[in-house]
């Protein structure tokens, strides 16, 4: 196998993992608080985290801009706690379509907060994007917990934009386990206001949603350091397939035509054509040298 494609298989199989996690909050059906979920989540994640963070030299573990990874810490609250409700009460499907709107929200985040000026072209995309939200959110078929995958999106738009301003010589592990650490005391206090009698295997789907999260951002991060983000990043869509397929085969979940239609026009404008245009130039610039190798011969 070709690098890309070793890195298409690592991000084709972190989408997986991250449907998984989908799939185990989804069998949580309710049975804890979203509070207990999010400190159970985040104390997974920090077990996890910290054998890995400790087999680091002493400089790799220090912790830079406390106030952004703060930020970011209590984002990820708010987003883990908005998805699993979202999850619970709508159906994989058009839970994940409402999730693929963060991309498309950071536009107008990153001229907010990074004062960056987009392209005509991306305004337009962005547009379309935006439109398929709201078909795939369309009033007639509304649930309020739609509004809560929203918030998912916009807390993902959010964090990701914040780690622009993290320095890039901050090992992926280090962020994750400072970022998980700062989650735990308002995470914990909100638990316990909120507790209630839990389950053995409650908590055994929350860890496989912690572990399978963990799992993606490791082969994603493995996966764009071997091959640009333009020649992959299409793989990230698969995610999308994976909980159609899984919300269709284990709990009866068929999108309707209006809802696949409003997932098209989300996907569509986050594709890299960029890259899609500079790899037919390749391929006709290999044509050429082929062609001009056979007339030498």
């Amino acid at each position: 196998m070709t690098t890309p494609q070793v890195a298409i298989a690592l991000l084709v199989l972190g989408n997986l993992f991250a449907t998984l996690s989908d799939v185990a909050v989804k069998l949580l059906d309710g049975g804890i608080s979203p509070f207990q979920y999010m400190f159970l989540r985040q104390l997974c994640s920090f077990l996890i985290l910290t054998p890995f963070w400790l087999t680091q030299g002493r400089k790799l573990r220090s912790l830079s801009q406390p106030k952004v990874t703060l930020t970011r810490a209590h984002l990820i609250l708010v987003g883990s706690g908005c998805m699993m409700v979202s999850i619970t009460y709508l159906p994989l499907a058009t839970a994940n379509a409402i999730f693929y709107a963060a991309p498309l929200l950071m536009l107008p985040l990153s001229v907010w907060l990074l004062k960056e000026r987009p392209s005509l072209g991306k305004i337009i995309a962005t547009t379309i994007g935006f439109i398929g939200v709201l078909i795939v959110l369309r009033p007639s078929h509304f649930h309020w917990a739609a509004l809560c995958a929203l918030g998912t999106a916009a807390t993902l738009a959010l964090f990701n934009i914040l780690v622009r301003k993290l320095p890039a010589q901050q090992s992926v592990v280090t962020t994750l386990w400072w970022t998980t650490l700062f989650s735990l005391p308002v995470s914990a206090l909100l638990a316990a206001l909120f507790w209630q009698p839990i389950q053995l295997d409650h908590v055994l789907y929350v860890a496989i949603s912690a572990l399978c999260i963990l799992g993606y951002n490791g082969l994603a991060v493995a996966a764009y350091r071997k091959a640009p983000a333009g020649q992959i990043a299409l793989s990230e869509y698969s995610g999308l397939i994976f909980v159609t397929v899984i919300g269709i085969v284990w709990f009866s979940e068929i999108p309707d035509t209006f809802t696949w239609l409003g997932i098209l026009l989300i996907i569509l404008p986050l594709m890299p054509i960029q890259h899609l245009r500079l790899r037919k130039k390749h391929r006709a610039k290999e044509t050429i040298r082929d062609s001009n190798s056979s007339y030498e011969e």
